[in-house]
């Protein structure tokens, strides 16, 4: 399903366009603003208490990709090979699974220590928005849904061996592929999300498990986004 309305709350006019903010230092910049929900079987503070209990759902969630823990808070989080003409990178960064606050969760990057991005920088800012939900669908009793957005920013030291490339192009193929792993990733991180909760809890998935409900924003001033439905 696709929907080219945006929810209002990433479909900022102020926001700068991507070729507007291109660094200083020659590095490419891409920036993505992305949105989606998903829907658990319980009331709130039974949800906000699995989300403190990051030591175990996000481990489990986040495989294939492979998590370290760094700190009490904080995961060092290896996302996968990627590659753009030919210039492959295997990004890895620091997250930290701030504990809620009301009914506010947060994930931020942080410093792996001892690590060093080989030729990129990443910036995460996650916010994940607990609300009760309408009524329950039996046999469930309670609902809460789980509104989340995301402001990412990836910067790129070009290799001199991309240096006779056009800009245009290594923005447009970093655009695609930055945007397809976002749209990977947070389909099978909010179906295993939503499957380990429910099943330790032993709950009912709600009915919107078979859909997933996912917006981006890439870049634009306003409207233009896409929605994806999706199983």
């Amino acid at each position: 399903m696709v929907n080219e309305q945006i929810p209002p709350a990433i479909a900022d006019p102020t926001t700068p366009a991507v070729h507007d903010q291109l660094p200083l230092d020659g590095a490419l910049l891409l920036e993505g603003y992305y949105a989606g929900k998903m829907d658990m079987a319980a009331d709130s503070d039974t949800v906000g208490r699995y989300l403190n209990s990051h030591r175990g759902w996000f481990t489990r969630c986040a495989h294939p990709m492979r998590v370290e823990p760094i700190s009490d808070h904080g995961y060092g989080l290896v996302v996968g090979r990627f590659s753009v003409l030919g210039y492959e990178v295997e990004p890895k960064v620091g997250l930290y699974l701030s504990p809620l606050d009301h009914q506010v969760y947060r994930i931020d990057t942080i410093p792996v220590p001892g690590y060093v991005p080989p030729g990129y920088d990443v910036d995460f800012h996650a916010v994940m928005r607990l609300q009760d939900g309408p009524e329950a669908t039996p046999p469930a009793t309670n609902l809460t849904q789980v509104d989340w957005d995301l402001s990412l920013a990836v910067k790129i030291h070009m290799p001199r061996m991309l240096s006779s490339v056009p800009r245009s192009l290594l923005k447009s193929s970093g655009d695609r592929l930055l945007n397809q792993v976002v749209r990977q990733v947070s389909k099978r991180l909010t179906r295993k999300v939503q499957e380990d909760f429910h099943h330790s809890h032993n709950l009912p998935l709600p009915e919107s498990y078979r859909g997933h409900h996912f917006w981006s924003n890439w870049g634009r001033r306003s409207g233009g986004g896409a929605s994806d439905g999706q199983p």
